[in-house]
C-alpha cells in the first residue's frame, strides 16, 4: 500500500475553450435526413408451382430495390422452406432506407424461386409492391399473384403461380447515440486511481504511475483523451475524483473510496 500524504489532489475538469467539434452540426444533419425505422414482416405463400419432379417446391423470395436509372438492387433474401407449396417464411427486419430509400412509393419488387442444390433456382414468379402498400399491414391490399410472364404469354389460361400474404408488418426507429446526444442526454464522467502497491512506487519508471516531469503517463494520457471529449457533454463540466487502496491520515487505515482533494 502507498501512503496518501496529506498534500491536495486535483483533477482538472474545466472546459478547454480549445476542445471544440465543429463537424458535430453537420454530423447531426446526416442523421437527421437519413431514415431511423426498420421494418418487421413476415409473409406466406399459398398453391406455389410445383417444380421439383419427386417433390413439390424449396420455395424462397427475393427481395429488390428499384434505382432512380431503373435497375433493381438486391436489398433482402428470404430462408428456403423445404418441401412445400404453401411455406410460411419466418419474420425479417430490414432498415426502411434499404427497401425503398426513404422513397415510400418506390417499387419493390419480389421474386419467388425453388431452389435447387447446384444453384440454377427455378423461377416461380414475381411481383411488385411498395412500402406505402406494405405499411397497410394484413389485408386485402396485401395478397399479391405471383406471376411467371412467360407462362403468362404462352399460356391463354393461365391465373397465376401461386399467391403470396403479408402475415405481418411493424416499424420500429433506431437512434443513434448521436440521436440521444442531440436530444439532451448527458454523460458524467467520474475518475478512479488505483493506489495499491500492484501499479508500483510512482516514482519508479516501471510503475504504470510513474509521474516523469517532461510527459504523462499512459492513464493520465487516457484521461485527458476521454475528458476532453466528454467535457462537450455534461453540463456542469464537474468531474469527480476518487481514489482507491491507500492508506490515509491520521491513523493510516486502508480505504477503497476517498476523494482525491483532501481538506
Amino acid at each position: 500500500m502507498h501512503t496518501l500524504s496529506p498534500a491536495k489532489f486535483l483533477l482538472k475538469g474545466e472546459a478547454d475553450t480549445k476542445c471544440v467539434h465543429p463537424s458535430l452540426d453537420s454530423d447531426f444533419e446526416i442523421f437527421d435526413q437519413l431514415e431511423k425505422d426498420s421494418a418487421t414482416m413476415q409473409f406466406c405463400a399459398n398453391k406455389l408451382d410445383k417444380k421439383d419432379f419427386f417433390g413439390k417446391s424449396d420455395p424462397f423470395m427475393v427481395f429488390y430495390r428499384s434505382n432512380e436509372d431503373g435497375t433493381f438492387t438486391i436489398c433482402h433474401k428470404t430462408e428456403v422452406v423445404k418441401n412445400t407449396l404453401n411455406p410460411v417464411w419466418q419474420s425479417f427486419s430490414i432498415p426502411v432506407r434499404a427497401l425503398c430509400n426513404g422513397d415510400y412509393d418506390r417499387t419493390i419488387k419480389v421474386e419467388v424461386y425453388d431452389w435447387d442444390r447446384d444453384g440454377s433456382h427455378d423461377f416461380i414468379g414475381e411481383f411488385t409492391t411498395s412500402y406505402r402498400e406494405l405499411a397497410r399491414g394484413q389485408s386485402q391490399f396485401n395478397v399479391y399473384e405471383v406471376v411467371n410472364p412467360k407462362k403468362k404469354m404462352k399460356k391463354k389460361k393461365y391465373v397465376n403461380s401461386g399467391t403470396v400474404t403479408l402475415l405481418s408488418f411493424t416499424v420500429e426507429s433506431e437512434y443513434t447515440f448521436l440521436d440521444y446526444i442531440k436530444g439532451g442526454t448527458q454523460i458524467n464522467f467520474t475518475v478512479a486511481i488505483d493506489f495499491t502497491a500492484s501499479n508500483g512506487n510512482p516514482s519508479q519508471s516501471t510503475s504504470l504511475h510513474y509521474m516523469n516531469p517532461y510527459q504523462m503517463n499512459a492513464y493520465a494520457m487516457a484521461l485527458k483523451a476521454v475528458g476532453e471529449i466528454i467535457q462537450d457533454y455534461d453540463s456542469d463540466k464537474m468531474f469527480p475524483a476518487l481514489g482507491f487502496g491507500a492508506k490515509l491520515p491520521p491513523d493510516g487505515r486502508v480505504s477503497h473510496e476517498f476523494p482525491l482533494v483532501m481538506f
